[in-house]
């Protein structure tokens, strides 16, 4: 998977014993410490947004859904490019043709039982949170989550706990965007409302 908004990797290989990757060196900071900075305008935001989108895009039509979407896995470099990082959770689903079809991929990845739950709370989908199989769409969720945090700086799904923060993500809708910022577009509301719904 090549693209320039996915973290390169050139080798995997072992030494002594010992697995490694050769990954390209980047310099920048998470887009969890830009959020925390609090200095993302809704402009930058959209734009960094746009940047993942494409990201994910190549991946989903590579058949790969990488299942951990989040601030952290995401990273700004000096010149301004969006690197998605770790797909350490990922899943490859068949690809047939020159398009994907992403089938079920069940939340589990080698080693672990059937039906685990994997993914960061408060960022992972509701099909995800029940431990259900997930397609591309599990992605898109946690990148509404993401764009929600990026436009207001707080998370769409906060509780006090774990566990509350999961019901959250089953029951509640986040507050509305509006609140934390007027200068939001409806068509963004939408969108983000899109990427949020419950139902994949």
């Amino acid at each position: 998977l090549t693209h320039p908004n996915i973290l390169a990797i050139f080798d995997i290989g072992s030494h002594e014993g010992r697995p490694y990757l050769v990954e390209e060196l980047l310099e920048g900071e998470t887009l969890g410490r830009r959020i925390r900075a609090g200095d993302l305008t809704v402009g930058r935001s959209v734009a960094l947004a746009v940047q993942v989108a494409h990201g994910l895009a190549a991946a989903h039509d590579k058949g790969l859904v990488h299942r951990d979407i989040k601030p952290d896995n995401l990273f700004l470099t000096r010149d301004g490019q969006v690197k998605i990082l770790d797909f350490g959770l990922a899943r490859q689903s068949e690809v047939h043709g020159s398009k994907s079809q992403l089938l079920a991929a069940p939340t589990q990845g080698p080693g672990t039982e059937p039906g685990a739950v994997l993914g960061t709370v408060g960022y992972m989908a509701p099909e995800q949170v029940r431990g259900k199989a997930v397609d591309a769409r599990a992605d898109i969720f946690s990148f509404g989550a993401v764009l929600y945090e990026m436009l207001t700086g707080k998370r769409a799904f906060q509780g006090e706990s774990p566990v509350e923060t999961l019901n959250a993500i089953l029951k509640d809708d986040p507050p509305s965007l509006f609140e934390s910022t007027k200068n939001v577009s409806p068509a963004l509301e939408r969108i983000v409302r899109r990427c949020l719904e419950k139902r994949p």
